[in-house]
């Protein structure tokens, strides 16, 4: 636990300008913060040192999506420390988000992390995405930064529901990338993302099947 910690109203003024109510949730997420900057200092779990700046690059960067995400299953794949599964888990408990990680040390954190916030909607997967053997069973994945949007479909478009949705967190609006999907896919919708404290372009692109063309 983190009583006093300076990083607490920055981090509540954070949720409020994204539309998300900040207690007790900032003191949740400050606690998975700590354990995270604890365990970067011997894993090397994010290239990220400072915790004010894992505060935006992290925590609000990850909870900038919250609005786009339906009840329900919810993977998230090469999660890494939990970006941004975890912090989704803390801010929407009726999301199930598997966190999907093959890194030995990342995901022992994970499980530790899941262990220490009482996680009950999070789970840990130790494997490759496209090593997951659960054809069809997610309405929705996400990738913060595993890779472009075909390739995120390669290797986890199996674990999609016929009606599911890939929620991409990108940087700038990725048009080359759209312009690679594979035929059978197609973008819903690309919404532009603001983050408190961090400065340049953020999108999430949703990707969902393309209907098949009538005879």
């Amino acid at each position: 636990m983190i009583p006093s910690s300076p990083l607490l109203p920055e981090l509540e003024a954070g949720l409020i300008a994204l539309g998300l109510p900040p207690r007790p949730l900032a003191q949740r997420l400050l606690d998975y913060l700590a354990l995270l900057s604890r365990w970067n200092r011997t894993y090397n779990l994010t290239a990220v040192r400072d915790e004010r700046e894992m505060l935006s690059r992290h925590l609000l960067d990850s909870l900038a999506m919250w609005r786009f995400l339906r009840p329900g299953r919810l993977a998230d794949l090469g999660t890494g420390p939990g970006l941004p599964g975890i912090p989704l888990a803390l801010a929407r408990p009726e999301l199930e988000v598997s966190l999907v990680e093959s890194n030995g040390k990342k995901a022992r954190f994970l499980r530790e992390a899941v262990r220490r916030l009482g996680l009950v909607n999070a789970r840990v997967l130790e494997a490759r995405a496209e090593a997951v053997e659960e054809p069809g069973a997610y309405p929705q994945i996400t990738a913060r930064a595993l890779d472009s949007l075909a390739g995120i479909l390669t290797v986890g478009g199996h674990l999609l529901a016929p009606e599911g949705r890939l929620l991409a967190m990108k940087g700038q609006r990725p048009d080359a990338e759209i312009a690679a999907l594979p035929p059978d896919w197609r973008v819903e919708a690309i919404e532009p993302l603001t983050v408190p404290g961090l400065p340049g372009e953020r999108h999430l692109v949703i990707v969902g099947r393309r209907p098949p063309q009538p005879a």
